[in-house]
C-alpha cells in the first residue's frame, strides 16, 4: 500500500498546486513529511519511558490520526467537479 502512495500523492499534490509553484510544492511538502517523521521515533521513546510501551503506541497512533483528520478538515476543497471538465477562473 504505501508504495502506491509514492507515485500517488505527488501527482496529486502537483495537479493540485497552482502553475507557479507546481514544480516546488510537491517536493517541499515531501520534506517537511520526513521532517515530521524523524521525531516521532524521538517522540515514542519519551513517551514510552512515561507508560507502557502499548499506551505510548497508542498515543502516538491517535496523534497522528488526529493531525490528519485536522489536516483534511481545513483544505480547500472544490465539490462537484467532474473529470474531464474544463475549469475557468471560478
Amino acid at each position: 500500500m504505501v508504495q502506491g502512495a509514492w507515485g500517488i500523492i505527488p501527482a496529486h499534490l502537483s495537479e493540485l498546486s497552482p502553475d507557479s509553484v507546481r514544480g516546488f510544492l510537491p517536493g517541499f511538502a515531501y520534506q517537511c513529511g520526513v521532517l515530521l517523521a524523524g521525531s516521532v521515533a524521538y517522540i515514542e521513546a519519551v513517551f514510552a519511558e512515561r507508560m507502557s510501551y502499548a499506551m505510548a503506541m497508542s498515543v502516538t497512533a491517535v496523534t497522528v490520526f488526529v493531525g490528519g483528520v485536522l489536516i483534511i478538515s481545513l483544505g480547500r476543497e472544490k465539490r462537484g467537479i467532474k473529470f474531464g471538465e474544463l475549469i475557468i477562473n471560478e
